[in-house]
């Protein structure tokens, strides 16, 4: 009697799981609950049937219950042995009731008791998962069981996804089908099939095909190859050539993108400068330091706004723009303006000014680095392939950078403020007699080139840590921009800044990061002796002068 009384719950089991296709909706939901009391007291022996059984049932949260399962977070509270699923927090776990999903509060680790699995059970709930998934509406669920299915792959699941890539409407999860259905077909002892799953696999190529055909050319300890048949060895070697010229190409999109990324950072440190050198003569060692300023204001705006990271990064480019342009027109009137004329004075006024910024920093922000969080929206990359991925912050600086230059393009081209920075840059004499201000025209210019200074400052706070010293690392780079393309010439600027950011990536993978500086540098001093005015020369008092 007590053998019989030890092997009813499977029995049980049986039974209900034979009944589910014919089951209704209360019965279901009894079904479900059953399963759900045999996960938490079957032993390790029966729980597999058990996860057979909720996976059977047909409501969303049986998925989400085997989801929990397999990701360790289906739990039993200890106190009334109810299943719930738990989220981690800093103290313990928010519970949910694995039933019903009702919200139960949080509790304390120690009142709870996690659900195990076998290497071997999670296997199967891998694969269980991944074929309830594989009806979802969504082509992202559908995505993911795939690859789900990818771990554990058998018969069934082969026959699974055959039957779903005949009737798949998306590319990419047809292509990730297409390639377990390939990988699997190089098993084959069949010549002809594993010659064909190579032609498949060189149309779809990710990096899981590039090792496994790799592993065809490999050869054992005895110095004979892995695959025997030259046929096969020769396609798969074919296979590898072509698929090494996507990787270069891809790895060459890819060198674009960060060079053009990098350029934007360095027409955005670069175009404040080139306005106030290009305008009024000055060469202002300061200019980092302002866009030091831009990059403190963001932190501080993400500070006073701690549950709105998004949002303060857009309140932070108008804050540090005002900010950094306020301190630029103080330098102006409190130095600069006693100084024109002597451009050494300047120079060395300029760079105690820049001690001094960084100092004051220090003082209120210690010297340690701020660390300025990335929102969500600006966080990860966008995935093009298994090869090529852009990351969205470099994306979204290079499109600032655009931005920034356009409407700068428009405020001197059509506001009065416009016409009289570009009537004191070609003839100041000429500009004064006409009633032109130059003093407030030379205040206004500074304060606009440090405003964007201070913008710089905050795109710059996405790709680097917020320090005293961060203005030193491109104060250099800027002045290189400037003289390249031209002095005071900002669509030169802008074609400087993209070109030495791109030759920079180019030659970093071969010289490295610090030679492929210095190179670029020399050749700017080359290029500088034939052309001392730069790509795109200016017409006006820079030049004359």
């Amino acid at each position: 009697m007590k053998a019989n009384s030890r092997h009813w719950p499977i029995g049980l089991l049986l039974a209900l799981f034979l009944m589910l296709p014919t089951l209704s909706i209360g019965q279901e939901e009894d079904a479900f609950a059953a399963a759900l009391t045999q996960l938490k007291t079957a032993s390790t022996s029966n729980r597999g049937l058990a996860i057979q059984l909720v996976a059977a049932v047909k409501q969303p949260q049986a998925v989400v219950v085997l989801q929990a399962l397999l990701d360790g977070r289906l739990l039993k509270l200890k106190s009334t042995d109810q299943m719930v699923i738990g989220t981690e927090t800093e103290t313990g776990y928010q519970l949910s009731d694995a039933l019903t999903a009702k919200d139960l509060g949080a509790v304390e680790k120690d009142a709870t008791q996690k659900i195990t699995l076998t290497n071997s059970l999670r296997s199967q709930l891998r694969k269980i998962i991944g074929q309830r998934q594989l009806n979802d509406t969504d082509a992202n669920v559908r995505l993911e069981a795939v690859n789900a299915m990818a771990k554990a792959v058998d018969e069934e699941s082969l026959a699974l996804l055959q039957t779903q890539l005949n009737t798949e409407n998306d590319e990419r999860v047809q292509k990730a089908i297409k390639i377990i259905l390939g990988l699997e077909q190089l098993n084959s002892p069949d010549k002809a099939k594993r010659l064909e799953a190579i032609g498949l696999l060189k149309e779809h190529a990710n990096q899981n095909v590039v090792n496994r055909l790799n592993g065809l050319l490999e050869k054992d300890d005895q110095g004979q190859y892995l695959e025997t048949d030259s046929d096969v060895r020769n396609t798969a070697k074919t296979a590898l050539v072509s698929i090494n010229s996507d990787l270069q190409l891809y790895a060459g999109v890819e060198t674009l993108f960060f060079g053009l990324s990098l350029g934007a950072v360095l027409v955005l440190s670069a175009i404040g400068l080139a306005i106030t050198f290009g305008v009024m003569g000055v060469i202002n060692m300061a200019h980092g330091e302002l866009m030091m300023l831009g990059a403190y204001t963001t932190y501080v705006t993400q500070q006073l706004m701690p549950n709105h990271l998004g949002l303060s990064i857009v309140v932070a480019i108008p804050a540090a723009f005002i900010i950094s342009g306020l301190a630029g027109i103080i330098i102006e009137r409190g130095i600069i303006r006693f100084l024109y004329g002597r451009p050494l004075e300047t120079l060395l006024a300029t760079f105690g000014v820049s001690l001094f910024l960084q100092q004051t920093v220090r003082s209120i922000f210690s010297p340690l680095n701020r660390s300025v969080t990335t929102p969500e929206w600006m966080s990860g990359a966008l995935q093009i392939n298994d090869f090529l991925a852009l990351t969205w912050n470099r994306f979204y600086i290079l499109v600032f950078c655009l931005l920034v230059f356009l409407l700068l393009l428009q405020i001197l081209k059509r506001t009065r403020l416009g016409l009289e920075v570009r009537a004191v840059a070609q003839n100041r004499p000429m500009a004064k007699a006409m009633g032109v201000p130059t003093g407030r025209v030379d205040a206004l210019t500074f304060g606009l080139g440090s405003g964007i200074a201070g913008v710089a400052g905050v795109a710059l706070s996405q790709i680097t840590n917020v320090g005293p010293n961060l203005g030193q690392a491109y104060i250099v780079d800027s002045f290189m921009v400037v003289v390249f393309g031209g002095v005071g010439n900002l669509w030169g600027t802008l074609v400087a800044g993209f070109s030495l950011g791109i030759a920079n990536k180019l030659l970093e993978p071969y010289a490295g990061a610090v030679l492929a500086k210095i190179l670029v540098l020399v050749f700017i001093i080359l290029f500088i002796q034939k052309r001392p005015r730069g790509l795109f020369p200016q017409q006006g008092r820079a030049v004359e002068g």
